[in-house]
């Protein structure tokens, strides 16, 4: 069994590993790819609207992710810091957690609606030759499918577990800051 030390060095190697690598793509579809301008229009502009609130959503889910982590709840939080002992015994963060992870599904849809109707809205074929974005729209679309996968009462329990370890992954999560942060920081320039 790996130590929490080795987890954590694990998330931060994979973490630094697709930063570098995103950056050394940034840099070559910077010089190489011709970024198209924005276009102000309209719809664009409330597809801005709905990119925030996106992000918003996936900030809370993933916070959900790291007060798991800090109150030592959870298998992931097992399998990162096993040895783990809890110092917070904040009765108030564990009804926060309590909250979220009942409503966790209901934000998680409405994440993956709301960043679909962004990407729609602020126009993906202008942007599809950025490999940022084409991996971004998977990614979000892998964990919403496994998601739904998760809470479907009708998914055969192989199917089930299979989604769990799929869809609960930190690394997934990870990409998906990094690519939008590229991504975004290549079309706003």
């Amino acid at each position: 069994m790996l130590t929490s030390k080795t987890q954590i060095w694990r998330i931060v190697l994979y973490t630094l590993f697709v930063t570098f690598m995103s950056l050394g793509y940034f840099i070559y579809a910077y010089f190489v790819h011709p970024i198209p301008d924005e276009r102000e229009t309209f719809m664009s502009e409330i597809g801005e609207g709905f990119g925030k609130l996106g992000l918003a959503l996936l900030i809370f889910i993933y916070l959900r992710t790291v007060l798991k982590l800090v109150l030592g709840q959870g298998s992931f939080a097992q399998r990162l810091l096993p040895d783990y002992d809890v110092m917070i015994q904040s009765t108030f963060m564990r009804q926060l957690l309590a909250w979220m992870n009942k409503t966790h599904i209901y934000f998680g849809i409405g994440a993956i609606a709301i960043i679909l109707l962004h990407i729609a809205m602020m126009g993906f074929s202008r942007y599809s030759d950025i490999w940022f974005f084409p991996a971004l729209l998977f990614l979000v679309i892998w964990q919403g499918f496994f998601g739904l996968f998760l809470t479907w009462r009708y998914s055969p329990v192989e199917l089930k577990r299979l989604s769990y370890l799929v869809h609960a992954q930190f690394f997934t999560g990870i990409a998906i800051g990094i690519f939008a942060f590229f991504g975004h920081l290549l079309i706003d320039n």
